[in-house]
């Protein structure tokens, strides 16, 4: 009978132990479901879209009806997805004295959220072609596919995600205009480092002086071409070491240190230095460098007439928006 008992108190122990352990692996697995964190799926197609339809316009150079009808159709585009959109509107004097209108438009996600992360981008194109081999393109207008409708395209399908998947913090999208109007290299201008990115500087000030903050920023320039290489941009790793290692462990972690190998680049004096330097919020530049292109720094396209729509490739694009929206949803 003690023998009988025993055996019966032997099972019920274990059956608890067992039980219990049972619960607490489906507590678990509980937890872990209501932790796991949603991250959309980048759309190319869609991002390639983009790409297109601002190349559809032409050559979108400040002033030109290109340009005022690029703008409309981005506006459009943004207040579908975004809680607010703004139209930012200064003057600026180009590096030939110049004062020229420019518009930089942006997106407001989640306006209540506290915590925001500042992305970017520039839309206008370049009216030179200076870096083309043929001289007599030199004073021809880029269509800009790559350098400038890319991280358009990007972030507009990030926008569209925004707005089906909220994330748990706040977005804010901005689209630089007059950023590339700066002195064509056949001039060799010295001292003209900031006619470039005017509507960067200018936002800059403006977000300065009302009080702006984003825990971070990041630029996209030239994210569409072919095998791209994002190398960690110099004023990046000085300003933003940290959201630098970030981006580029996120893509490793994701299968795309293809793009974003680990290796160090040199300084660009693109948007995101003014926005380092004259807002304060630290910001990384993902833009293509390749020191073996003809120009020794940039794409091989880059302010040439082969800047074109045909250059564009889809993996590059998912790439950069996947690795994007992956940091984004895991903060």
């Amino acid at each position: 009978m003690k023998a009988k008992i025993f055996l019966l108190m032997l099972f019920f122990s274990v059956f608890a132990v067992v039980s219990c352990n049972s619960r607490t692996a489906d507590n678990k697995k509980a937890d872990n479901k209501k932790d796991a964190v949603l991250i959309p799926d980048f759309n190319a197609d869609s991002a390639y879209a983009y790409v297109a339809a601002q190349t559809a316009f032409g050559s979108r150079v400040p002033g030109t009806p290109a340009h005022a009808a690029c703008e409309q159709w981005i506006v459009q585009k943004l207040k579908k997805f975004a809680d607010t959109v703004v139209i930012q509107k200064f003057k600026a004097r180009t590096y030939d004295g110049v004062l020229r209108s420019g518009e930089n438009i942006i997106g407001f996600f989640l306006p209540k959220k506290q915590k925001r992360i500042l992305l970017m981008a520039h839309w206008d194109s370049r009216p030179f072609s200076d870096h083309d081999p043929n001289k007599a393109n030199w004073n021809k207008p880029i269509m800009a596919a790559n350098d400038g409708a890319s991280g358009v395209g990007v972030l507009l399908e990030m926008a569209r995600q925004f707005h089906l998947h909220h994330p748990d913090v706040g977005i804010d999208i901005v689209f630089f205009d007059l950023e590339d109007w700066g002195p064509p290299a056949y001039l060799h201008l010295q001292g003209k480092e900031n006619s470039w990115a005017l509507g960067a500087q200018y936002w800059a000030h403006q977000a300065k002086k009302s009080g702006y903050s984003a825990t971070f920023g990041i630029l996209l320039d030239m994210v569409g071409a072919k095998n791209a290489t994002f190398l960690k941009e110099y004023y990046s790793r000085q300003y933003a070491r940290y959201y630098v290692n970030l981006i580029w462990r996120t893509a490793r972690g994701l299968g795309y240190d293809n793009y974003f190998p680990n290796r160090d680049g040199y300084p660009i004096d693109d948007d995101h230095l003014y926005v380092n330097k004259i807002a304060g919020i630290p910001s990384v530049d993902i833009i293509q460098l390749d020191p073996d292109s003809p120009n020794g720094t940039f794409w091989k396209y880059w302010h040439t007439q082969g800047d074109t729509l045909d250059k564009i490739d889809k993996n590059t694009l998912k790439a950069v928006g996947q690795v994007l929206l992956t940091v984004i949803y895991s903060m």
